[in-house]
């Protein structure tokens, strides 16, 4: 049975990890778009029309593909007042709270989104833009990255079960920087 959960635990991992990846790739289309803009309204004074709509679009769906991905890196800002004053076992039970907290939170903004893709979806919404790009598209990532995310809570609730068993061999445990980034 461990060996099970572990396996959905590193399963889960993967998932956020090929959120991050697409994060990755759809910042690169942002760029390539934003640069294209700059050379045809420098170079051949014309515009592409699209480029400010569909970067609003990646922006959009890029940060919800990387939510999961930035938890499984110990990315989310934190407030570690109580964190750092509460040591060993204690700091893992306040990390399971914080963490079924988080997931269910995320299991209702999942809900919500996936409301908002599905309205879009049924009645056909367009953009007011000139391109009149069915809306339901980049509203799908929304959800999809939110059920990342809440996969990602789950499999970190997860990972600290394995902690308290003292057997997390066959899982990736990040620590928390303590440089604050520097």
């Amino acid at each position: 049975m461990r060996r099970l959960f572990k396996k959905i635990i590193n399963g889960i991992d993967f998932l956020s990890g090929m959120g991050g990846l697409l994060t990755g790739l759809m910042m690169c289309a942002g760029a390539g778009l934003i640069v294209t803009e700059i050379f045809y309204r420098g170079v051949l004074n014309r515009t592409i029309y699209v480029s400010e709509e569909y970067a609003g679009y990646l922006m959009a769906m890029l940060t919800f593909c990387a939510l999961g991905y930035t938890l499984r890196e110990r990315g989310h800002i934190r407030m570690t007042i109580l964190h750092k004053l509460i040591i060993g076992r204690a700091r893992v039970y306040l990390d399971m709270a914080c963490i079924a907290i988080g997931f269910a939170f995320c299991l209702v903004l999942t809900y919500y989104t996936a409301i908002f893709f599905w309205d879009a979806y049924e009645t056909g919404q367009r953009s007011m833009q000139v391109s009149r790009t069915y809306l339901f598209y980049p509203k799908f990532f929304l959800p999809f990255g939110a059920s990342i995310l809440t996969l990602q809570f789950f499999g970190e609730f997860l990972k600290n079960i394995f902690v308290l068993m003292d057997d997390t061999d066959g899982i990736a445990i990040k620590e928390e920087a303590t440089d604050q980034g520097r």
